[in-house]
C-alpha cells in the first residue's frame, strides 16, 4: 500500500477552504477550541503503545475540534428521572458555569459559548471526543444544520448508572465537525460475490497469504517477523504528528495583521 507521502498532493488553494465560523455571543464568556489531538492517556500507557500503530485509530482521534472545558465540575446522578435528581457542583474555574441538569434522566447539559455558521448545505456533527471513554458517563451525538440556524445548541452526556464525574478544566466536552448535508442520502449499499471483482480479488487473497504467513511466523517466533513487529501495510507513515483540522482564527487579528502589513509597505516606499 502506498506510503501517506506518495498520496499527498499539493495543499489545496486558500480559496478553495469552506469556512467555520465560531460566534462568540458574550465578551466575558467564551471557551478554549482546538484541533482534536492524536495522543489518548490510555493509548500512551498501553504496552509499547501499540494502539498507535493502528492509523484508521489516529486518524479518528484528529477529526474535528475540541471543545474545552473551563470549569472543574463534579457532578452525581441518584439514578431517578427528575432533573433534580442530577446535581451539578463547581469546584473550579473562571466566568460563568454553563453545566447543570436540564433534561431529566440522567443527563448532563454543557452550554456552548458559540452560534456556529457552516457553509450552504454543510451541518456540524457534534459528539464527545473520540476514542475517549468516560466511566459511568457517555456522550451523545447530534447533528445540526449550522447553515441555517441561528441558535445555539447544547453538549450533552447522559450517565450509564448512578455514580460521580469529574470534568477538569481544559478536558475536552465536545467533538465537531462539519459533513455535507444530503451525501449519506445518495449512497446506496449492494451485497456482492468478492469474485465478481478478480483484480480487488487478486489483491484481498494477496494481502491475506501475507497476512497470514506473518501472524504464524510471530507464532512460531521466527526472528525475522518478531523483529518487524507488525505489517505496515496500511500505516502510510502515521509520524507525522501534524493536527488534521486547522486552529480557529481571530478575525480582528487578521484585520489588525492587513493594517500592519500595510503600514510597513507604506513605509518601505516612502
Amino acid at each position: 500500500m502506498k506510503a501517506l507521502s506518495d498520496r499527498k498532493g499539493k495543499a489545496p488553494p486558500a480559496e478553495s477552504f469552506h469556512t467555520l465560523i465560531a460566534y462568540q455571543i458574550s465578551e466575558d464568556d467564551s471557551a478554549p477550541i482546538r484541533p482534536a489531538p492524536r495522543e489518548r492517556k490510555w493509548m500512551d500507557n498501553a504496552y509499547q503503545k501499540f494502539p498507535y500503530r493502528c492509523l484508521p485509530l489516529v486518524v479518528a482521534n484528529q477529526y474535528g475540534w475540541e471543545i474545552l472545558s473551563t470549569h472543574h465540575v463534579r457532578a452525581s446522578w441518584d439514578g431517578t428521572s427528575k432533573a433534580k435528581g442530577l446535581c451539578v457542583e463547581n469546584l473550579c474555574g473562571d466566568g460563568p458555569l454553563h453545566c447543570h441538569s436540564h433534561f431529566g434522566d440522567g443527563v448532563l447539559t454543557f452550554q456552548i459559548p458559540f452560534v456556529f455558521k457552516t457553509p450552504d448545505g454543510w451541518n456540524l456533527m457534534v459528539r464527545g471526543p473520540t476514542n475517549s471513554s468516560k466511566d459511568g458517563i457517555t456522550a451523545l451525538d447530534g447533528i445540526i444544520e449550522t447553515d441555517w440556524a441561528h441558535s445555539t445548541f447544547t453538549m450533552n452526556w447522559r450517565f450509564t448508572r448512578a455514580c460521580t464525574v469529574e470534568f477538569a478544566i481544559g478536558e475536552p466536552i465536545c467533538l465537531l465537525f462539519p459533513i455535507q448535508r444530503g451525501v449519506l442520502e445518495m449512497f446506496r449499499g449492494e451485497f456482492r460475490m468478492l469474485e465478481a471483482n478478480q483484480e480487488f480479488e487478486n489483491k484481498f487473497r494477496e494481502w491475506s497469504v501475507s497476512r497470514n504467513r506473518f501472524l504464524s511466523g510471530l507464532d512460531k517466533g521466527k526472528p525475522e517477523v518478531v523483529a518487524q513487529g507488525w505489517q505496515k501495510d496500511y500505516m502510510r507513515t502515521a509520524k507525522d504528528k501534524k493536527p488534521l483540522a486547522h486552529p480557529f482564527a481571530n478575525e480582528t487579528s487578521w484585520a489588525a495583521q492587513k493594517r500592519r502589513d500595510g503600514n510597513h509597505g507604506d513605509s518601505a516606499n516612502t
